[in-house]
C-alpha cells in the first residue's frame, strides 16, 4: 500500500512538471460585434499569444459587450476582475477625464495624419493615456483603429452646422466630444453602448456619433434615417491587460504577449479601413441618406469643434495641448 502511495505520488509529480509552471486562463472582452475588424484582431491576439506560449497562456474572447461595456471593462480591469480587453478609452472618462484627450475635435482630417499623431508611440496621445492607464492598473500593449466619427439621427439631413442645433444625441462620457456637440447647439446625451440602440428606436434620442463599422455592425443604422461624414473625432482603441494578470508573467511572456498585440492591433487597422466603403455601401442599402459635407461645410465644422480647445486645456493640461499642437502642424507640413 505505502509503495503505491509513493508511486501515485511520483507520478503526480512528474504529471505536474510537465505542465507549463504559469499556465493561465484568461478572459479577454470588448464591445464590438462578432465578426468586426476589432473582433477578429482580438481572436488573432488570442491565438498568436496561445501558439507562441504553447498553450501557457489561453484566453477566450467575449465579444458583444457580454462581460459589460467599456466603462465595466474599464473597471474590470483595474481590479483584475477581467484579465484583457480591446477597450475604447474615450468611454472611460469617468475613470479618469484624460482618456480622451485623443477625442479632441479634429486632431486629424486624412488617414495620412492619423498614422503620424495617433499611432506614434512617442507622441503625446499614447503616451498620455499609456501613463493615464497604468496610473489605473491597465497595461496598455497596442492601439488599434475604430474610426472617423459621423453624425446619424432620425429627423433630418445634417449637412451644416446649423442642422445639428436642437438635436438629441448620444455621445460616450467624452468631454471633447461633448464640447463639439454643445458648441454646434445640439443636446449631448451620455449612454453607454449597450443602451443606445433601444434609445434610438424609441426616440429617447434622435442620434449618435459613431463611424460607419460600429453604426453598421450594431445595427445602428436600422434607427436613423441620415448619416453625414462630419469625420469630427478619430476614435482609437486600446489592447489592455490587468496588472494584476500581467505581473503574473515572465518577461518572456510578457514580451510575446506585447508583440501579439501589436501584430494584432495592425492587421485590425489595415482591415478595418478595407471595409469602411463596404459599410458604408450597406448602410446606403439599408435606407439611410449618407451626406459628405461641402468643403465649406467642413471648414465651418472644424472652426465650431476647436472651440472647445481652450475650455479643456484645463482637463488635459495646456502644455499636453501645446505639444499636440505641435505635433499636429508637423503632421501637416506646416
Amino acid at each position: 500500500m505505502k509503495r503505491l502511495l509513493v508511486a501515485a505520488l511520483a507520478a503526480v509529480s512528474i504529471l505536474a512538471l510537465q505542465q507549463p509552471a504559469s499556465a493561465a486562463k484568461a478572459r479577454l472582452g470588448h464591445v464590438f460585434a462578432q465578426g468586426t475588424a476589432a473582433d477578429e484582431a482580438s481572436q488573432t491576439f488570442a491565438r498568436l499569444v496561445k501558439e507562441r506560449t504553447n498553450s501557457e497562456i489561453d484566453i477566450t474572447v467575449f465579444p458583444n459587450s457580454q462581460l459589460g461595456g467599456d466603462e465595466a471593462l474599464g473597471r474590470d480591469l483595474s481590479r483584475g476582475a477581467v484579465d484583457f480587453a480591446f477597450l475604447n478609452p474615450g468611454s472611460l472618462t469617468g475613470l479618469d477625464p484624460l482618456l480622451d484627450i485623443h477625442y479632441l475635435p479634429y486632431i486629424a482630417t486624412s488617414t495620412q495624419e492619423v498614422d503620424k499623431i495617433f499611432y506614434n508611440p512617442d507622441g503625446i496621445l499614447q503616451r498620455t493615456l499609456t501613463e493615464t492607464l497604468d496610473k489605473h492598473k491597465m497595461v496598455a500593449l497596442a492601439y488599434f483603429e475604430l474610426d472617423f466619427r459621423a453624425v446619424t439621427n432620425s429627423k433630418h439631413p445634417v449637412r451644416s452646422v446649423e442642422d445639428i442645433k436642437g438635436l438629441k444625441v448620444r455621445v460616450p462620457g467624452s468631454a471633447s466630444i461633448r464640447s463639439f456637440f454643445e458648441a454646434a447647439g445640439a443636446q449631448a446625451v451620455t449612454m453607454p453602448m449597450p443602451n443606445l440602440f433601444v434609445a434610438l428606436q424609441q426616440g429617447t434620442v434622435d442620434g449618435q456619433d459613431n463611424g460607419a463599422s460600429i453604426t453598421y455592425n450594431s445595427r445602428l443604422f436600422e434607427a436613423q434615417k441620415y448619416m453625414t461624414l462630419t469625420n469630427h473625432v478619430y476614435a482609437m482603441g486600446a489592447i489592455t491587460v490587468s496588472q494584476r494578470f500581467w505581473s503574473g508573467l515572465t518577461p518572456e511572456q510578457q514580451a510575446i504577449v506585447r508583440k501579439a498585440a501589436q501584430e494584432a492591433a495592425s492587421e485590425g487597422i489595415a482591415r478595418n479601413r478595407a471595409d469602411n466603403a463596404a459599410f458604408l455601401d450597406k448602410i446606403k442599402a439599408g435606407g439611410v441618406e449618407v451626406i459628405v459635407p461641402t468643403p465649406e461645410a467642413m471648414v465651418e465644422f472644424a472652426r465650431i469643434g476647436q472651440v472647445g480647445w481652450q475650455k479643456l486645456e484645463q482637463t488635459y493640461g495646456a502644455d499636453r495641448i501645446g505639444a499636440l499642437k505641435k505635433e499636429i502642424a508637423a503632421a501637416r507640413g506646416e
